[in-house]
């Protein structure tokens, strides 16, 4: 079946408190994409943010950003006053400004923690069904706001490296707090749950991102070294990056640690299916970002200042999700396969037949063989893009390509005048034979260049973006109805409903 999607983080979405939050806007959101025929809603992940504000640099793979917490259910079950938060300054409607929410959102959390009730059932029951992760993330938390936001490498070494008796010394200090980190994650989830129910019965199925790497700085490093690639302090030997391209000259330097691929096989990749099924828990499709590291990946020694020295060296490769498979069943995965894929690659892409993904935007770089060009795609099992949270918006794109692409695309897409671009790329994109295709929101809303979301090997001034309420009109959500209906993506229910009249459409455009 032919569908449709729209790429927006939570974060982007309207809101009067500094972020978007998992309350009222995101229901209003949930309603505007099944007005306009969109059935899938795709994310990026749901993690805290720490270094350089990116959620696919969080502090765990598990927990949920706090700031996402809608205080208005908070209110609603007496947890809150209405002027605990809404008369503070949240700055900006128009960005997101991490430092001041770091200020900001904890003391109020904190007030309607010091409300809530530790015997609720529901709250026993939810820590109970996730003592797999919850108790080392909230020490880990507690300690981290003990030590003022360090990261585990400057506590005390006793606490660094987990000395048995004074981690439970420190869970009997910091109890409370310990306690606050768990509220905190059974408010997101119970949120985070009553919107993803609201989604799926209204025809909205969520796509959730997971990234192939956890920080240095995370729970999972600190509470579980024998994962990764370290040494005997616990300092990685190598880290995760991409070599050096014509895009960045000196390579993208990740920083993350490498996991130790030995240790996973030996304990039959226990760790990645207890990581895939919680992922699969909380989305209904789970697109797993820089998929071609699980063939191979990029190792740089420890220290170095740039991706420019490194080696690649072999993953798991479908070894991992043949284990999974049998553990979990049949996953809704897609799979990130964009940069430099081998043969290898591509023969562990197809042995596991997990859609991969094209983005339009590199469609018009290499002429007419260019395989992201809809002519060149070789099966309907595949995701179409416009752009991804690393691309430029396609308003962006058209004044910042070169100009051989722009020439190229003209010519590919019959238009005469540059500003014309992007909605031909929209319409390329929708037209194709992926089974599924998805648009940054900010191309729908036409949003201008400083509207990206993120720009790979910079390390601040990402993750910043939001909407209005008003952006989200009738007149937008029959425009994407009408390109839906003509492309063949509305929902199965709509289809005899649709109006497919080209003229009416043209002229709406």
């Amino acid at each position: 079946m032919r569908r449709s999607g729209i790429l927006m983080h939570i974060s982007s979405l309207p809101s009067r408190y500094g972020i978007g939050k998992l309350g009222a806007s995101a229901y209003q959101f949930a309603d505007f994409l099944k007005k306009s025929g969109v059935s899938v809603w795709q994310i990026l992940p749901l993690s805290p943010t720490s270094y350089g504000d990116s959620p696919y640099q969080s502090f765990s793979a598990y927990a949920g950003n706090p700031y996402f917490i809608d205080f208005e259910q908070l209110e609603e079950q007496g947890l809150l006053e209405h002027t605990d938060y809404a008369d503070a300054n949240w700055g900006s409607p128009n960005k997101v400004d991490y430092e001041r929410l770091y200020q900001m959102c904890f003391p109020i959390l904190k007030k309607a923690f010091q409300a809530f009730d530790r015997t609720n059932p529901d709250y026993v029951a939810f820590c109970e069904k996730h003592r797999a992760w919850l108790p080392d993330y909230a020490l880990f938390m507690a300690l981290k706001f003990a030590h003022h936001g360090k990261a585990w490498t400057e506590w005390e070494p006793e606490l660094a490296m987990r000395n048995a008796e004074s981690l439970q010394k420190a869970r009997s200090k910091y109890i409370e707090d310990v306690q606050f980190f768990q509220v905190i994650q059974y408010w997101f989830y119970s949120q985070w749950d009553k919107l993803k129910t609201y989604c799926n019965e209204n025809g909205i199925s969520l796509i959730g991102d997971m990234p192939i790497y956890v920080s240095y700085d995370s729970v999972e490093v600190w509470s579980q070294p024998e994962l990764f690639e370290l040494d005997r302090q616990h300092r990685p030997i190598a880290v995760a990056g991409c070599p050096p391209d014509v895009f960045s000259p000196t390579g993208q330097l990740w920083g993350n640690p490498l996991y130790d691929w030995d240790y996973h096989k030996k304990t039959g990749y226990a760790w990645w299916i207890q990581r895939l099924a919680f992922a699969t828990s909380i989305y209904d499709t789970v697109r797993i970002d820089h998929f071609r590291g699980f063939e191979s990946y990029y190792s740089i020694p420890y220290g170095n200042p740039t991706a420019e020295i490194g080696e690649w060296r072999k993953g798991p490769n479908t070894a991992l999700f043949k284990a999974a498979q049998a553990a979990l069943g049949d996953l809704s995965i897609i799979a990130e396969d964009l940069g430099f894929i081998t043969p290898e690659v591509q023969k562990m892409l197809d042995a596991c037949g997990y859609p991969g993904m094209k983005v339009t935007q590199f469609a018009f770089s290499d002429g007419a063989k260019n395989t992201y060009l809809p002519q060149n795609y070789k099966t309907t099992n595949c995701v179409a893009y416009t752009g991804t949270h690393d691309n430029m918006t396609l308003n962006g794109w058209v004044y910042g390509a070169s100009d051989k692409e722009i020439s190229f695309a003209k010519r590919y897409l019959r238009v005469r005048d540059r500003k014309d671009l992007p909605e031909s790329m929209l319409r390329i994109t929708w037209g194709s034979i992926a089974d599924l295709a998805i648009g940054q929101v900010q191309d729908f809303l036409q949003e201008p260049a400083n509207a990206r979301m993120n720009t790979p090997s910079t390390a601040f001034g990402n993750w910043q973006y939001r909407t209005t309420a008003k952006q989200f009109n009738h007149k937008l959500s029959k425009k994407i109805y009408q390109l839906n209906a003509l492309y063949n993506r509305l929902p199965e229910e709509e289809d005899s409903a649709a109006e497919t009249d080209t003229k009416e459409i043209e002229q709406e455009d």
